[in-house]
């Protein structure tokens, strides 16, 4: 004999088919939308004037924060000014999901994710696969190509340029370098991208038509006010995945508001060498004011926050956060002797006592030198950190030139290994406050969700 449900049970259970169909067509028709928009030819305006809005940025003490002024003729209240904006209502995020492994988890469908905004559940409104080719990346490659960079330069080019190649026909992308000069604007220009990396690598050849002078011509090292122009400017509401690769040593740190690095004399130096350090700290100090930027490092955070962006950040230079000091003492000694002795062989015979004694030098003054050095270099790795950690990417250290090709290709592989994730907050407060997302697999607490944590809800 077949029992038939209770009247009020049969009604909650088509309900629930019918609530779980329409969000699955719900889900289809933005999708499609998505992808029709991507499929359509690329219509984008070029970038004009690009680092123009960084001479808009103030530096207010009252705030203690960079606010954005107006454009000229255009007048608003000092309670409207801020950093960035965002007026979609669209929560878009890219997801990476491992498993108890650290292995990539592959097949998930919307069905698999739970959103929570916060603590308050929300509904799935969009949902691709990062390796879709209908889908269309907008990345921008930020790369420093300052002195203390060019050991690496040359095989980064060249991993850049294969990452170039393994871009899919509609993805679009742009350079800026830490001259806050845009290179290259979006392009999907597989040899005109690769012409302008080769470039960088001709700025600095002494022989190059871009020789200043007598030098070669290197980058300035405003790594962060590059970033910041890139967050401000490069993007628009139409990018679906917007990506941003940040190579540098984040050396401008030393130029922000509110610095959390500067270069002081260490105590216990004596002699030439404390004379020395005074009179590097004397011509920081005075060089300062002119270097000192519009913003801090909280506004960097800020808007890498407010961004829709993910972002992979490559640190040239041996890893020393998360190492014990004694630990982070011997491994920079012996990149140090290293450089140093790669150094030695392209000098001429006559100059090479100097520089040897240099390098044989394990004296009182120099393992103090050692020390403050090794100090502010954690601060400045630390520093970039963060600025991938907020937007849900990761950073990798590139120790050794030779590791180039194997972290660009590891991005590429996260890039197509994510999940794109979207919902339209219940919350519809156009208060312009940080909102705290949470991600989850459904029947699997063991996985990962590696994404964006939160975000600015737009302004009023």
């Amino acid at each position: 004999m077949t029992r038939s449900l209770p009247l009020p049970v049969l009604t909650r259970v088509i309900l629930s088919k019918m609530i779980s169909s329409l969000q699955t067509i719900l889900i289809a028709v933005v999708t499609l939308s998505l992808l029709a928009q991507a499929q359509s030819p690329p219509k984008r305006k070029k970038l004009k004037d690009f680092g123009s809005s960084l001479k808009r940025l103030k530096w207010n003490p009252e705030k203690n924060a960079a606010v954005e002024l107006p454009p000229t003729g255009q007048v608003t209240t000092s309670d409207e000014l801020d950093v960035i904006r965002i007026n979609t209502s669209l929560v878009s995020c890219d997801l990476l999901v491992v498993d108890q492994y650290g292995k990539s988890v592959t097949g998930l469908t919307a069905n698999d994710f739970k959103i929570a905004e916060d603590g308050a559940p929300q509904t799935v409104g969009h949902f691709l696969n990062g390796d879709n080719i209908n889908v269309p990346r907008t990345i921008v490659l930020v790369i420093d190509y300052s002195g203390s960079q060019m050991p690496y330069l040359k095989n980064s080019v060249q991993a850049a340029k294969v990452l170039v190649d393994k871009l899919a026909p509609r993805d679009l992308m742009a350079i800026v370098t830490d001259d806050v000069e845009m290179i290259q604007d979006f392009t999907f220009d597989k040899k005109t991208l690769k012409n302008k990396l080769d470039s960088l690598i001709k700025r600095t050849e002494r022989d190059s038509a871009f020789v200043i002078g007598r030098q070669q011509r290197i980058g300035l090292s405003k790594q962060y006010s590059a970033l910041m122009a890139t967050l401000n400017e490069a993007f628009d509401d139409e990018d679906v995945r917007p990506i941003i690769i940040f190579q540098t040593d984040g050396d401008e740190a030393y130029f922000l508001r509110n610095p959390v690095i500067t270069i002081e004399v260490p105590e216990g130096l004596d002699g030439e060498t404390l004379q020395n350090a005074q009179r590097s700290v004397e011509f920081y100090t005075q060089g300062l004011p002119k270097k000192l930027t519009e913003f801090s490092l909280d506004d960097v955070y800020r808007a890498v926050e407010k961004s829709r962006a993910t972002l992979y950040t490559v640190i040239p230079g041996v890893k020393l956060t998360g190492l014990a000091p004694e630990v982070q003492f011997e491994k920079y000694k012996a990149d140090e002797q290293a450089r140093l002795n790669e150094m030695l062989k392209g000098l001429k015979p006559e100059f090479r006592p100097r520089f040897k004694d240099r390098v044989d030098r394990h004296d009182k003054n120099s393992d103090i030198m050692r020390r403050s050095t090794i100090e502010r270099t954690v601060k400045l790795q630390l520093a970039l950190s963060v600025v991938a950690t907020l937007t849900g990417g990761w950073t990798e250290f590139l120790e050794s030139p030779e590791q180039a090709d194997e972290i660009y290709a590891r991005i590429f592989s996260d890039i197509n290994q994510r999940y794109i994730v979207g919902y339209y907050p219940t919350n519809k407060e156009r208060d312009g406050k940080r909102r705290k997302i949470e991600f989850e697999i459904k029947e699997h607490p063991e996985y990962q969700v590696y994404g964006r944590r939160s975000y600015f809800a737009p302004e009023p």
